[in-house]
């Protein structure tokens, strides 16, 4: 089957599953967009990713993950885009700043079927970084779920301390800002494709 007849074939599946993440076998599924969540759409769709992670998948939260946090956050979205289809959020991450200089990531999540893409993970954690970075970061850290600790650890982030959050065990990391150059143009962001980065 040529490109053009596989892509219409997996835009049909589209059309039937309402999700982008179902054609992951053409070119253009395998493109991300990472970026700051801009519009109100983008920040929903972000909130309803954590919902789906953190409670409905992992349990860790009741309902809803929203805290205090998010009133100050900058969150990141991970944008599936396809001529015809609505924007699908496949991933997302928070940012803040704690007190000058010192920023912190958090409720890093990616749909359970976007995370065969690879890259979404990390271009969340490089946008984050950077974009702190941008904003006079000089520690990034993370409270990281134990089974994520490999990621990090390959991405240039060092493991401070063990702790145990929310009930579930985590490891407090730091991201060496030496791999991380300021990125000023969160709000365009860049795109990944699988097994970039």
């Amino acid at each position: 089957m040529n490109t053009a007849c596989a892509l219409v074939a997996n835009v049909a599946e589209v059309a039937e599953s309402g999700s982008a993440i179902a054609v992951m076998g053409t070119a253009a599924a395998r493109t991300v967009r990472i970026k700051l969540a801009t519009t109100l759409a983008e920040r929903e769709a972000t909130r309803q990713l954590r919902r789906a992670v953190f409670c409905d998948e992992q349990g860790i939260f009741d309902g809803d993950d929203t805290d205090a946090i998010d009133k100050l956050a900058l969150p990141i979205a991970a944008i599936i885009s396809l001529p015809g289809l609505p924007d699908e959020v496949v991933g997302t991450v928070r940012i803040h700043e704690t007190e000058p200089g010192v920023w912190y990531g958090s409720r890093l999540a990616v749909a359970r079927q976007a995370r065969r893409i690879g890259s979404v993970g990390s271009g969340l954690i490089k946008l984050a970084v950077g974009t702190a970075h941008a904003h006079g970061c000089k520690t990034f850290l993370a409270q990281v779920q134990s089974q994520n600790v490999p990621l990090f650890l390959r991405l240039h982030w060092d493991i401070l301390a063990e702790l145990d959050v929310h009930g579930r065990p985590h490891h407090l990391m730091q991201a060496d800002l030496a791999h991380y150059p300021p990125i000023h143009d969160g709000d365009t962001g860049f795109i990944v494709t699988r097994g970039a980065l």
